[in-house]
C-alpha cells in the first residue's frame, strides 16, 4: 500500500487553457493515507473521475505532481503504478470460469499456483461466490458479474491502491445496500487503500471513513460523514448531502446579528468573516414547529414512514422541516424555530460562524 500525494494538480482537456474556467480540475493539493477508505463525491462533471484517472495514470495532469509514498509517478503509465481499478461496468472474461477470472491478475504476474488458489479462495469467500467458482462468467447475473470484477481488483495483496469508479451503477437498487456493506467489510479485512468515486451520497457515506466532496473542479470539503452532515464548510455541501438538503436562507447582517424576514436569528456563535452574500444554513432536522417563531404557510407535507417532511413558505423562501409530529394541512399557518447550536452563517458560500466552546 502507499500514501498518495497530489501536489498542485490541475488539468484541462483544452490544448491551451487560458483561465480557471478552462480547467476540469482547478487546483488539488491532497493526500490519501495508507490503508484508508476514501470517497470522491460530487455531481456529474465536477472532476472526480478526472482526478481518479490522474491517480491511476490514465491521464497525465496538465500541471502538478503525483507521488506514491516518496516515489514520483506523474509520468508513469498505469501498469507501472501497481494499482487495481474497478470500473462502472463489469470487466471480466465471459468465456472464463469465475475461478479463472479471479486468478487472472495473479497468473498474469507469474504467481505460484498455490498462492493463486489461496488468494482466489479467500476473496471468493469474502464475496460469497465460492459456489460459483466453476461457473462460466457469461452465466452470471449483473450483480454477480460486478462482484467478480471487484474481486479481480482485490485479489492482489501487493497493490498501492484499489480504485472504484461508480462500481454499483449497473446493480439493482435492492442489491446496492448489500454490496456497499460488503465493500466496507472487505476494506476492514484486507486493509487496502481504497478510493471510491460516486455521485451518490449514500454510497459515499456508507463506504468511506473520509469523504472528499468536489464541485466545479474544486475540493470544497474533506471530512467524516458526520462532519459533512453536522458542519458543512460550504453551502454546496449542505445542499448536496442530506435528504432533504440544508435550508439556505438569505439574510442581512446588522447590529452584530443575522436577520431573516426582519427577525434576528440566533446563530451558533460569533461571525468569523464578512462577505458580499450572506446566508443562514440550518438542516431540516433542526427546524421545529413551535407555538411562536417565524411565521409561514405549509406548502405541502409528506409522510415518508420514519418521519414527515414539511415544506413551509416564509415569504418567497421555502424552508424544509423534518418532524416526528402530526401531519399539518396544506395552507395551514405554522411557526418555526431553529436549534441555535445548529444554525450557521455562510459568507459567499463559505462557513462564517464559529461554534461556541
Amino acid at each position: 500500500m502507499a500514501r498518495i500525494t497530489l501536489q498542485n494538480v490541475r488539468h484541462s482537456y483544452l490544448p491551451h487553457p487560458e483561465g480557471d474556467d478552462d480547467y476540469a480540475l482547478k487546483e488539488i493539493d491532497h493526500s490519501w493515507e495508507d490503508g484508508g477508505a476514501y470517497a470522491l463525491l460530487g455531481p456529474s462533471g465536477c472532476g472526480k473521475s478526472t482526478l481518479l484517472n490522474i491517480v491511476s495514470g490514465l491521464l497525465t495532469p496538465s500541471e502538478g505532481r503525483i507521488r506514491f509514498d516518496d516515489k514520483e509517478v506523474t509520468e508513469l503509465p498505469p501498469d507501472k503504478r501497481n494499482i487495481a481499478q474497478v470500473f462502472q461496468f463489469p470487466v471480466i472474461y465471459d468465456t472464463m470460469t469465475v475461478y479463472d477470472n479471479l486468478a487472472f491478475p495473479l497468473r498474469n504476474r507469474g504467481r505460484d499456483e498455490e498462492i493463486v488458489k489461496e488468494r482466489v479462495s479467500a476473496i471468493a469467500e469474502m464475496l460469497e461466490v465460492t459456489p460459483m467458482l466453476n461457473t462460466r462468467a457469461a452465466n452470471l447475473s449483473p450483480d454477480n458479474k460486478q462482484k467478480i470484477s471487484m474481486g479481480r481488483g482485490l485479489v492482489r495483496n501487493d497493490v498501492n491502491v484499489v480504485m472504484f469508479d461508480e462500481p454499483l451503477t449497473v446493480i439493482d437498487p435492492h442489491l446496492k445496500w448489500k454490496l456497499r456493506l460488503k465493500l466496507k467489510e472487505l476494506h476492514h479485512r484486507v486493509n487496502a487503500t481504497m478510493i471510491y468515486v460516486t455521485h451518490d451520497q449514500t454510497e459515499a457515506l456508507t463506504f468511506a471513513d473520509q469523504v472528499v466532496v468536489m464541485d466545479l473542479g474544486v475540493i470544497v470539503q474533506i471530512g467524516t460523514p458526520v462532519e459533512l452532515f453536522e458542519r458543512p464548510a460550504h453551502t454546496f455541501v449542505g445542499h448536496f448531502i442530506g435528504s432533504p438538503g440544508m435550508n439556505i436562507l438569505p439574510c442581512e447582517i446588522r447590529d452584530g446579528g443575522a436577520f431573516f424576514h426582519g427577525q434576528n436569528v440566533a446563530l451558533e456563535g460569533p461571525l468569523t468573516k464578512a462577505g458580499n452574500k450572506t446566508e443562514i444554513g440550518v438542516r431540516p432536522e433542526y427546524v421545529v414547529l413551535a407555538p411562536t417563531g417565524l411565521e409561514g404557510i405549509v406548502r405541502r407535507a409528506v409522510d415518508i414512514g420514519r418521519h414527515i417532511v414539511i415544506e413551509v413558505m416564509v415569504g418567497d423562501t421555502r424552508i424544509s422541516v423534518v418532524s416526528d409530529g402530526d401531519l399539518p394541512e396544506q395552507g395551514e399557518t405554522v411557526h418555526l424555530q431553529f436549534r441555535q447550536d445548529q444554525t450557521r452563517l455562510y459568507a459567499d458560500g463559505w462557513l462564517a460562524s464559529k461554534a461556541r466552546s
